[in-house]
């Protein structure tokens, strides 16, 4: 049990976080008053900039105004102001100089992106949604005792200073350099591990430096800290991690799907489940977080200096994206998602997609990419679809999957017949690939219905291909590419086979499920 001043001081930021609720709450009942109040406030504050002189924002009025005159863009379209403001130029997307910017590897191309991090959008976006996340986890839970027991993050670092003064980093390491002091003692291991660039070295040091602490909370991306507590039981010779840090409560998890990990986590953790709180925190900013922990789905935060709308699915490849408001999207319905942020993003496409589960209040889950899907043979099948089926499939044949990536397989003669080719690292392997294989097609089938349409009789597509790889292959892949770390993700789906030929060249394929795919 913690000592007393600790339980008192757990006791004080308990009675603070319950005093935020109020507004939380307001932001689910009204969330059009809170995001009709953001979009005014970020035009009103960037009129003056150089991309407000351009686009005229001091005329825009109205919602359609602001529509016409801003046209929905991506990263390519933002990086000639970006790299402006990199090189200490003023006033670019956002009023003043902004020192910080969040390096993104992001998972559709070997470019990295830059994406501006302003004071304001670390204060009232970043570190706002983590006060809202631990607000909710302690509504859900007021027994929680965070604050009398060490935290620990699996973040990033700071990569790189320009003679312009400008700090780049991961937006998780940014946080990290700018976290007030009060709070420092509360997180395991020190700072300057924390921020340590070279991230298998950071990876030992984390874990013995953590693994003597009484740690209630861990947050990061599932995979990276499933190689942590891993490295932790070698070193103490423990068989889960309650025998490490028996107080151990809550994982806070994002940046890739968490369905295909958890079996993995409770058997890591042992026994006594913990509390899982999913957030939708991205280098571009922190979006939602699950608000009930009791649902699987997350709220989408309104009032954290974002401005939000949504492409629908005819909209994703368009020329011109013509994007909907919030206050139009239904349940559901999947869609891509725009932002306007106190970053001095203007109607940026960030390539995410999501599926509404509720309006008034927002709920969601994440379902994928706008890049990263599947539809060669007419089949459309999402990230979201490929982690259900494969979660699905591991609690039927008690398996494990750490990664996975998945490609088409064309046609390229009459007759011939289409498949999707998986490439996939187990944890602990199913007893028959050819079981796996099956098991794994049928469950995409029930949980994708185009899916299910082109495989009746085989008529367009054969069952999957499965190729078996070494343990440790995507890892030793990921650290070529130079993108180990939270920041790096395995791609999950391409409609190109360049990334599965690349890893099928890179590791050895150990063992194949190859159904005859011409007839």
């Amino acid at each position: 049990m913690a000592s007393l001043p600790l339980r008192l001081l757990n006791r004080s930021f308990a009675q603070y976080l319950r005093w935020r609720m109020p507004r939380i709450d307001r932001t689910r009942r009204s969330p059009d008053e809170f995001q009709d109040r953001w979009m005014d406030y970020l035009l009103t504050h960037a009129r003056h900039t150089r991309f407000g002189e351009e686009h005229k924002l001091k005329s825009v009025r109205t919602y359609e105004q602001f529509r016409e005159q801003v046209p929905v863009r991506d990263y390519d379209e933002h990086v000639g102001y970006i790299n402006r403001m990199l090189a200490g130029e003023r006033s670019v997307l956002w009023p003043g100089f902004v020192q910080w910017f969040s390096k993104s590897s992001g998972t559709s191309s070997d470019r990295s992106k830059y994406i501006p991090v302003t004071g304001e959008n670390l204060r009232k976006n970043h570190i706002r949604g983590c006060w809202d996340a631990m607000s909710l986890y302690y509504h859900e839970r007021p027994s929680a005792g965070l604050f009398s027991r060490k935290n620990l993050i699996m973040g990033g670092s700071i990569q790189e200073r320009r003679p312009s003064g400008a700090k780049i980093g991961d937006i998780s390491g940014i946080m990290l350099a700018n976290f007030p002091s009060v709070g420092r003692p509360f997180y395991t291991p020190s700072f300057d591990t924390m921020l340590m660039q070279n991230y298998e070295k950071k990876l030992e040091a984390v874990a013995r430096e953590s693994m003597v602490e009484d740690v209630g909370m861990v947050g990061g991306v599932p995979n990276w800290t499933m190689l942590l507590m891993r490295r932790i039981l070698e070193l103490t010779g423990a068989t889960n991690m309650r025998e490490v840090w028996p107080n151990f409560e809550l994982f806070t998890h994002g940046g890739i799907s968490f369905e295909p990990y958890k079996a993995q986590f409770e058997k890591l953790i042992g026994p006594d489940s913990i509390n899982y709180q999913e957030i939708y925190n991205a280098s571009e900013g922190y979006f939602g977080l699950r608000d009930d922990l009791n649902r699987d789905d997350m709220l989408l935060l309104v009032d954290n200096g974002v401005f939000y709308e949504f492409l629908p699915r005819d909209q994703w490849e368009a020329e011109h994206p013509q994007a909907i408001p919030l206050s139009e999207v239904e349940a559901g319905v999947t869609y891509g998602v725009v932002v306007t942020t106190n970053a001095g993003l203007w109607r940026y496409n960030l390539g995410d997609t999501i599926e509404f589960t509720s309006v008034r209040p927002f709920r969601f889950h994440i379902t994928g990419r706008t890049k990263q899907f599947i539809n060669t043979f007419g089949e459309e099948i999402m990230v979201g679809n490929t982690d259900r089926a494969l979660a699905l499939t591991c609690a039927d044949l008690d398996c494990t999957v750490t990664e996975y990536t998945v490609a088409p397989v064309f046609i390229h003669k009459p007759g011939e017949r289409g498949a999707h080719e998986w490439c996939v690292e187990f944890g602990r392997p199913p007893r028959s690939l050819s079981a796996f294989a099956k098991t794994l097609d049928q469950h995409l089938q029930n949980v994708n219905g185009d899916y299910a349409a082109k495989r009746k009789s085989d008529m367009v597509l054969t069952e999957i291909m499965v190729n078996v790889i070494a343990p440790g292959t995507f890892h030793r892949w990921m650290k070529m590419r130079g993108r180990l770390g939270g920041q790096g993700k395995v791609p999950r789906l391409r409609t190109s086979r360049a990334f599965m030929e690349e890893i099928l060249e890179f590791g050895h394929v150990s063992q194949r499920h190859s159904p005859i795919v011409t007839p």
